[in-house]
């Protein structure tokens, strides 16, 4: 496979699917972006560029140019007919619905989702099952995975659950997390400015509800972290209200709120990634993200998996990924 491959990006949030495609597939073209969130948009917007359409509800299938692979992040939300019906009935009025109607239009030769790893089981599992059954009568073969950020570099503990789906015949297989050593200091500033720490009434509170909590025999309330945690908790859309998730000591006052810079970090963003929302807006962007690093490793066996002509002098593909490529090009299979 040598022409370019387009992508459509739904559900978008601030792009962090697609920077992991872009940086596994060397000249991918995104044809399409729909995010419904206007501060969302602008962070995609400045380091993307084009066009940021919004609610998918509202946009026919027919106006989405044709591509090769659809990824969204899509929110999960019960069925409430599951196994009860046949067909899209199964899913109209879910947001897997928007997903389903432009699979079945464009037909796509690869559809990437990335959910929270409770998706397995919301809504007493059938949720997930009418998903898999649904990417299935599209002709769809998946696989699903739940993966660690921790486990590729990042110092976060953030499992997700990933489900590609294929129209060919391929062999695919998840990537083996490298387990690579993680230490918090390695994306924390060491100057940061006296408003990310923590105020007296709001460090008192943290402190009253987590000993409430203890005397009930629950380990709820704060955590706290330094530069030598080898991780933090995972990072989520309400940490502009108090940051209890993850509060960073420091000596002689009062923990801090990680940064937004640190929260991207966290999230595996680059260094050039453009942060151009309040504090709050960049907050609740992160935690809604993804873990860039891991949709990347995964990209790059699905470019493995479609053949797809990579560089593979290049040190950042692992030998076993270089493996991989070599038997299924043989005809041998991946795993």
């Amino acid at each position: 496979m040598t022409e370019k491959l387009k992508i459509v990006d739904l559900f978008a949030g601030v792009g962090g699917i697609r920077l992991g495609f872009e940086q596994a597939f060397p000249g991918i073209e995104c044809v399409f972006t729909s995010e419904i969130n206007k501060y969302p948009q602008l962070t995609y917007t400045a380091n993307f560029g084009g066009e940021v359409h919004g609610d998918i509800t509202r946009i026919e299938a027919g106006d989405i140019p044709a591509h090769d692979v659809l990824l969204a992040g899509f929110p999960c939300q019960p069925f409430s007919v599951a196994g009860l019906r046949q067909g899209f009935e199964d899913t109209r009025g879910t947001l897997f619905f928007e997903i389903e109607r432009i699979l079945a239009h464009h037909k796509p030769r690869v559809v990437f989702l990335e959910n929270v790893k409770g998706f397995v089981g919301h809504d007493k599992g059938n949720t997930f099952r009418v998903v898999m059954d649904r990417l299935a009568a599209l002709g769809y073969k998946t696989h699903h995975q739940v993966l660690n950020a921790k486990d590729f570099g990042v110092p976060q503990n953030r499992e997700r659950i990933y489900i590609v789906g294929f129209l060919d015949d391929v062999v695919f297989k998840f990537p083996e997390p490298p387990k690579t050593p993680t230490r918090l200091g390695d994306v924390l500033d060491t100057d940061v400015p006296e408003k990310y720490t923590i105020s007296d009434r709001l460090w008192a509170g943290h402190q009253r509800r987590k000993a409430e909590h203890r005397s009930k025999g629950n380990g709820f309330g704060y955590s706290m972290f330094n530069a030598d945690s080898a991780y933090t908790s995972t990072i989520s859309s309400r940490y502009y209200k108090d940051g209890s998730e993850i509060l960073i000591e420091q000596e002689n006052a009062n923990p801090r709120k990680i940064t937004p810079r640190e929260a991207s970090r966290l999230q595996g963003f680059p260094e050039e990634f453009k942060l151009v929302v309040s504090d709050v807006q960049a907050y609740k962007q992160f935690g809604n993200s993804v873990c860039v690093p891991v949709i990347k490793a995964i990209a790059m066996n699905i470019a493995a998996s479609l053949q797809y002509q990579i560089d593979f002098t290049s040190t950042e593909y692992p030998e076993d990924f270089k493996v991989m490529k070599a038997n299924i090009m043989k005809g041998e299979g991946g795993g």
